[in-house]
């Protein structure tokens, strides 16, 4: 059998019983260390968990699938997610390899940012489509993303902006040399966001009506799961000025406030 663990989003003891009878049962158990962080490092994992865990990059998951359900038809292998494991769509890819293979899978769920940013006080039914929000450069901006937090706000949604992970990227050389040598692991802050989202704006780069401004509500949320979790609301040129600290950041585009929301939202305002 294959399983596909979420691990929440706090510390070692957020993964659920039932996970964690099956990781201590299992065969072998890798780690997946790029789409998102925890807490805690892996060494108090293993403590916790009472088992070594293999650490499984970008390359292992996406390249060497076969390497991970290698034997999975005949024991118990496990990989472990960082929130829940439908978080990321390299994990149904994965999954997708073990039905064309005719391995057994089983996925256990947990708690994921998707959910969770419920905690700053807007419902998550009065959300639209996600987004997700990359690092620019110098020769890449890619504005296309701002179309589909115009489409939320145009039927009264939020949008949750998903900022950009950067872990184990290969350097331009690496790729003409063909030699491996990577970038140093990145994470995108809401300041950083809003910077490109204002320029954005600014230039004008959407289709049809625009309804995100400067003035727009928006929130940002820092390490949520985590002990120090932050939560800051204010407008967008606001928050282009906000340091949340540490990694991991999300983003919320704010849309037609509830009374009950705009309330509760009071609490975290600049």
């Amino acid at each position: 059998m294959f399983y596909i663990i979420g691990i929440g989003l706090g510390d070692v003891k957020d993964i659920t019983v039932r996970g964690l009878e099956i990781v201590r049962k299992a065969e072998r158990v890798y780690l997946e260390s790029y789409t998102s962080i925890l807490a805690e490092d892996k060494l108090q994992l293993e403590q916790f968990y009472e088992r070594p865990l293999i650490e499984a990059d970008r390359e292992l998951v996406e390249q060497d699938a076969d390497q991970i359900l290698d034997k999975s038809n005949e024991v118990d292998i496990v990989l472990l997610v960082v929130g829940d494991p439908f978080g990321a769509t390299t994990h149904a890819d994965i999954l997708l390899r073990a039905h064309n293979l005719k391995i057994e899978t089983r996925v256990i769920h947990n708690a994921s940012i998707m959910n969770a940013i419920g905690c700053c006080g807007l419902q998550l039914y009065h959300f639209g489509e996600t987004v997700s929000i990359p690092f620019w450069t110098d020769v890449w901006k890619p504005s296309s993303f701002i179309n589909k937090i115009n489409q939320n706000k145009s039927n009264g949604l939020h949008t949750l902006c998903l900022l950009d992970i950067q872990v184990k990227e290969p350097t331009w050389e690496s790729i003409t040399k063909k030699k491996k040598e990577y970038q140093p692991s990145r994470y995108m802050e809401v300041k950083q966001a809003v910077s490109q989202l204002l320029d954005i704006i600014k230039n004008n780069e959407f289709e049809g009506k625009n309804y995100v401004t400067q003035e727009s509500l928006c929130v940002g949320a820092a390490r949520i799961g985590w002990p120090d979790q932050k939560i800051v609301a204010g407008t967008l040129t606001e928050m282009a000025n906000v340091d949340l600290g540490s990694p991991l950041h999300s983003l919320v585009i704010v849309g037609t406030l509830h009374p009950l929301e705009e309330q509760f939202l009071k609490q975290f305002y600049i």
